[in-house]
């Protein structure tokens, strides 16, 4: 289901981010408006992603309206996975979240996948 900013959850919300693991990789969802009010679903996400330690991709394609607290969530996601040894990519965003994103002068870092910065110790 497509989420419009008007559309709301079974919470009565207009946003989330969901954290998923898939068997190669760790999957961050966001959907909706993405602000200042999702910003202990965003350190959830953040802090299981770092524990499960397999690469991360972040999918905004259901994101309709991005402030910088979201644009904060996705540095962190970033600079947290990739001091960690993980990959971290943010594939294809939508219109609203790359305009955010070159606004604030983050895009460069999504540009490509995001390489580990340290491997990961066993």
């Amino acid at each position: 289901m497509q989420v419009s900013t008007t559309e709301f959850d079974n919470r009565g919300r207009t946003g989330g981010i969901m954290f998923e693991e898939q068997s190669r990789t760790s999957v961050v969802s966001m959907w909706g408006e993405i602000d200042v009010s999702l910003r202990g679903e965003s350190s959830a996400a953040i802090a299981n992603a770092l524990e499960r330690a397999k690469s991360v991709v972040i999918d905004t394609s259901r994101v309709t309206f991005m402030d910088s607290t979201g644009v904060a969530f996705l540095m962190q996601m970033y600079t947290y996975g990739t001091q960690d040894g993980l990959t971290v990519t943010l594939p294809d965003p939508p219109p609203v979240v790359r305009s955010v994103i070159e606004m604030l002068g983050v895009d460069a870092l999504f540009a490509q996948p995001a390489q580990p910065a340290v491997a990961r110790e066993a």
